[in-house]
């Protein structure tokens, strides 16, 4: 079964082909960073019409890639939440439309599904059951997963999400967007042990996080420190390592709660070099495993929306003709695709 797979949740319109048989033929993926730099951050109304101008000349891209026509391809999926409701729509309007006009099957994709399954589509995917944590843009989650559409949530951000911090606490420091990238770049040149930030919510029982007040934290640091470079870099190096050793913290105390040793790491967060490096060593010593994307997988992008629908559609789910988005939907909420759910 092929499958094409279209992501508009936010600021990036990602096309990709997937097959069942072969892996990934065709992966597309166009970034708006350039037209939102100039206002700190997303656009809604920018974000949607930028994805109407691009989504269909990256179709047309993909199927170029993949030497196929319309015709050989056997379904659509496209994400219809969370995101920006928006650019939710076009996705799905496109997405819909295709497969009616193709006589294909279509199914509605969760974004953060389509994260979690992401390191499905490496040369070594992980095995069932295991701990995900979701890093990416208003999310931050533990989830333990036994398989496509059995997930239970172990824990969540109760206000700013990682990669939000990392977006705020890099504009505070007058970063250019997106920050977060930039951040973590900066803190590369950082010195170690320069300034001492909290760990939220470590010194307590549960796997929720909360990273608002770490945030706070950052910009009572900024407003009272030196403004030269190598400051900032101290600065930037404390406050990612706050950020890492909670995620790893939260990630240990996951992975000895549920006897669990394989952990799946994903989102845009999961890009940072810090963050991969602790995990590894720290899978290492227990002698578990830990997976990542590769990193252009990190960000949104169609590939892991047409895996993730291609398992779906596999197991004969698919939508009927109305077109829903969903701009909050639980993870949760998913079912396990079962025959008869069309």
């Amino acid at each position: 079964m092929r499958v094409l797979g279209i992501e508009t949740s936010c600021d990036e319109t990602g096309i990709a082909i997937f097959d069942t048989e072969h892996g990934l033929l065709a992966h597309q993926l166009y970034s708006q960073v350039k037209l939102h730099a100039d206002y700190g951050g997303v656009v809604p109304e920018l974000a949607s019409r930028d994805h109407v101008r691009k989504t269909l000349p990256l179709i047309q891209a993909a199927l170029k890639q993949a030497n196929l026509t319309a015709d050989q391809i056997d379904g659509i999926a496209y994400t219809a939440g969370p995101g920006l409701v928006g650019a939710l729509l076009v996705g799905a309007c496109i997405g819909r439309s295709l497969a009616l006009g193709w006589q294909v099957p279509a199914v509605a994709v969760h974004h953060m599904e389509g994260h979690l399954l992401a390191p499905m589509l490496e040369d070594k995917p992980p095995a069932f059951p295991f701990i995900a944590l979701l890093v990416s843009g208003g999310h931050t989650q533990l989830v333990r997963v036994d398989g496509i559409g059995q997930y239970q949530l172990l824990g969540e951000s109760v206000d700013d999400a990682a990669g939000e911090a990392f977006d705020k606490t890099a504009k505070l420091m007058g970063l250019d967007y997106p920050g977060g990238p930039r951040l973590a770049a900066l803190a590369e040149q950082g010195r170690a042990d320069c300034y001492k930030f909290p760990r939220p919510m470590t010194d307590r029982p549960g796997l929720d996080f909360s990273f608002s007040g770490l945030k706070t934290f950052a910009a009572n640091t900024i407003a009272a420190a030196d403004d030269d470079a190598q400051t900032r870099a101290d600065i930037a190096r404390a406050f990612q390592d706050a950020v890492v050793d909670t995620l790893v913290i939260k990630c240990r105390r996951a992975l000895k709660e549920t006897g669990l040793k394989r952990l799946v790491v994903a989102g845009g967060v999961s890009a940072n070099k810090e963050l991969r490096a602790q995990l590894h060593a720290f899978a290492e010593k227990i002698g578990g495993e830990v997976f990542f994307p590769r990193p252009e997988f990190c960000t949104d992008n169609g590939a892991m929306i047409a895996y993730a629908g291609a398992q779906r559609l596999a197991a004969g789910e698919q939508v009927d003709e109305r077109v829903k988005t969903y701009p909050r939907w639980p993870l949760e909420q998913l079912k396990e695709p079962v025959s008869d759910c069309a």
